[in-house]
């Protein structure tokens, strides 16, 4: 079996469980009200901002606060979804199965990462289809636009890998849930003692993901931050694939 066959094998299971269904459901209904409330003050507000030489547009009022939404509820969807990627086939036996036929932990671990990632985009395009369904009748800034939709791929994908590490270490799917959602605030709010004391640069910083993904929202592209999601994806695969390998060789 491939890591394209794991990948359909897995995508397969995950869109027949009732739980990616329900989660999808729930957000997307979530983030379609939360849509109208932004669309509506910024209708509000229509007459102040024209009055503004420089002053936001439908952009920054309404697609990019809404995909700052989609980040907040991705922090515990993603660890709801690969919860039991790893760590339910092994309390099932099927991961002991997998390996017994033949498969490489990477084949193993990269088709369902690809699996997650799959679900996970085509999550983030439904999102993005809200504001941009009215791009007949406003101006969008199409370029901050890609920039945020940039940022949020890139955290989902590094998500996807932190909570698929998780899952191959952890021996119940709610253990694994419960260290990838701590794992991802620690990692959003490591920097908040540092920013409260006014040190806006350093090594902390730098480790926060919040510090990332906030320049990609605002419309600012650098290799920095795509490099840090690059390096957090890796390592987090890296050491799925680890821990699988090991237990191949325990037997």
């Amino acid at each position: 079996m491939s890591a394209l066959a794991m990948t359909r094998l897995e995508l397969r299971r995950l869109f027949v469980r009732p739980l990616a269904w329900v989660l999808g459901a729930l957000t997307l209904a979530w983030l379609a009200w939360n849509f109208t409330l932004l669309l509506g003050s910024f209708l509000a507000a229509q007459i102040r901002l024209a009055a503004l030489p420089d002053g936001p547009g439908y952009t920054d009022l309404v697609a990019v606060p809404l995909l700052a939404k989609l980040a907040e509820l991705a922090f515990l969807v993603v660890p709801l979804l690969s919860m039991s990627a790893l760590a339910g086939e092994r309390r099932e036996g099927r991961l002991a199965l997998l390996l017994g036929m033949g498969l490489s932990p990477s084949r193993i671990v990269l088709g369902k990462y690809a699996a997650l990632l799959v679900w996970l985009l085509a999550w983030l395009a439904l999102v993005l289809a809200m504001p941009a369904a009215l791009a007949h009748a406003t101006a969008i800034d199409w370029g901050k636009l890609a920039a945020a939709t940039l940022g949020m791929a890139l955290l989902l994908a590094s998500l996807a890998a932190l909570g698929l590490a998780c899952s191959a270490f952890a021996s119940h799917p709610a253990l694994a849930a419960a260290a990838a959602l701590v794992l991802t605030l620690g990692l959003w709010a490591v920097n908040m003692g540092a920013q409260l004391a006014g040190m806006e640069g350093g090594a902390i910083n730098w480790l926060a993901m919040s510090s990332h993904l906030q320049p990609l929202l605002r419309g600012l592209v650098t290799s920095v931050d795509v490099a840090w999601f690059a390096l957090l994806t890796v390592v987090c695969l890296a050491l799925a694939i680890r821990r699988v390998a090991a237990e191949r060789e325990r037997g």
